[in-house]
């Protein structure tokens, strides 16, 4: 190895190597705006990416504040249609104590039927109270102001007693799930009194 090869590396060489190759091209200011611009962009950018974590995260909020009430009616309004298929038969078991009993009066039967009667009672009331146990209970009608929102008016009828736009008759009693309509009552509506013959 030369003496020339050994001392390639010197302070004055390395000096001149740095000022020759490495320097840098360009006005300094210049550098410095475009590092400005630069950082501004970055700055829009992460704002921009802030604020659509912000948006993304109030819309999963919102998602499962809806998948949760989602989920909430679904266990309390899951069984809706079984019960209103449910209302048939009681309404059925109505009917045929009313019937018994019509006939009897009809028929001057004072006891006859009446241990018939009597079961068929009983048999609709347990029904009627596992019914209230899965959240149903009747709508009361007769003698009430009519009330579209749980009440479905087949008829008007003129009533000295009854006052104008309540309930005079009930043809099918309404039950209501929780708080929702589970079936709306079938009535007929007073008119008010008859109007007096000329």
């Amino acid at each position: 190895m030369t003496e020339q090869d050994h001392n390639a590396n010197t302070i004055d060489n390395l000096a001149q190597d740095s000022l020759g190759t490495d320097e840098v091209s360009g006005d300094p200011a210049g550098s410095l705006e475009d590092l400005r611009r630069s950082l501004e962009t970055k700055e829009a950018e992460c704002r921009n990416a802030h604020d659509k974590y912000l948006r993304l995260a109030a819309e999963f909020d919102n998602f499962k504040r809806i998948s949760q009430r989602d989920q909430r009616d679904q266990i309390k309004f899951g069984n809706e249609q079984l019960l209103k298929e449910l209302l048939v038969v009681a309404d059925n078991l109505d009917r045929a104590i009313k019937s018994a009993k019509d006939a009897a009066t009809d028929a001057n039967d004072h006891g006859g039927n009446n241990a018939l009667v009597q079961g068929v009672e009983l048999t609709l009331k347990q029904f009627l109270a596992v019914l209230t146990r899965f959240g149903v209970s009747p709508v009361e009608s007769v003698g009430k102001p009519f009330d579209p929102a749980t009440q479905q008016a087949v008829g008007q009828v003129e009533s000295a007693t009854v006052p104008e736009n309540a309930v005079v008759e009930e043809f099918q009693k309404g039950y209501l799930l929780h708080d929702r309509i589970l079936r709306a009552a079938m009535v007929s509506v007073s008119k008010g009194a008859p109007a007096a013959e000329a």
